[in-house]
């Protein structure tokens, strides 16, 4: 095999190496983003909670008040009851006592179903509090850790990329060129091996004309079925 189509197996080989980084990268950031994003999901919600239990204590505030005015009214009830002087007025007083007295019962009610209501949105709302503090430790934990793990993957790259920078500075430009052009659509498998006379890039079976030729290794081969660049792996096929 050529010096050249070494150089280009080698270059594929690199760049599958450097496309390897992406996944690490997005599974470094995507725990962190998860993290705030359960976060803000936590904030949210004790917004959400906050504002409820707000809205019930102006209930129990509305009913408190309408008590006051009950009461008020029935004390004036008592007052008036010493100036009766008709049997028709009386029964209307005592219509009003009556009315008075079930919406006395009914807004107390109203005040103890709206108290039991709050609790339970309090004690919730005391877990999302408590959820948050020990997420909030979390998240810094989880940042320090993602900015180590991003260092040691950018020093990796790095590596890689000198490495790379390297190879391609003395590739024939030519056929560089060439590589290039297929990876725009083949991306990682740009050079592949053959196996058992087919290509692993489409899994087609080659002629033994390419076959033969991508073990000479003279000259650039490529798959008359896909167009990725053939070469066959010496020992391994030797082994078959």
């Amino acid at each position: 095999m050529n010096r050249h189509i070494k150089q280009l197996i080698e270059l594929s080989k690199i760049d599958k190496e450097v496309d390897a980084f992406d996944p690490q990268i997005e599974a470094v950031n995507h725990r962190y983003e998860a993290t705030l994003s359960k976060k803000a999901t936590l904030e949210q919600s004790i917004k959400e909670l906050d504002l409820e239990c707000a809205e019930l204590q102006q209930k129990k505030v509305q009913n408190e008040h309408y008590l006051s005015e009950l009461s008020d009214k029935l004390r004036e009830n008592k007052k008036k009851a010493s100036d009766i002087k008709t049997e028709k007025e009386m029964k209307s007083l005592q219509l009003e006592e009556e009315i008075a007295k079930e919406q006395i019962s009914f807004a107390n009610e109203e005040i103890v179903r709206l108290d039991k209501i709050e609790q339970s949105k309090q004690e919730r709302l005391n877990e999302l509090k408590n959820s948050l503090e020990e997420l909030e430790q979390n998240v810094a934990t989880i940042k320090q850790e993602s900015d180590v793990q991003m260092a040691q993957i950018d020093l990796l790259r790095q590596e890689v990329f000198a490495r790379k920078e390297a190879l391609v500075s003395k590739m024939n430009q030519k056929g560089l060129s060439y590589y290039q052009k297929i990876r725009r659509w083949a991306k990682n498998s740009t050079a592949v091996p053959i196996h058992k006379k087919a290509c692993m890039g489409c899994y087609i079976v080659v002629s033994d004309k390419v076959y033969n030729d991508a073990i000479l290794g003279e000259e650039i081969v490529s798959c008359p079925h896909c167009g990725r660049i053939l070469y066959v792996e010496t020992s391994k096929e030797s082994a078959a």
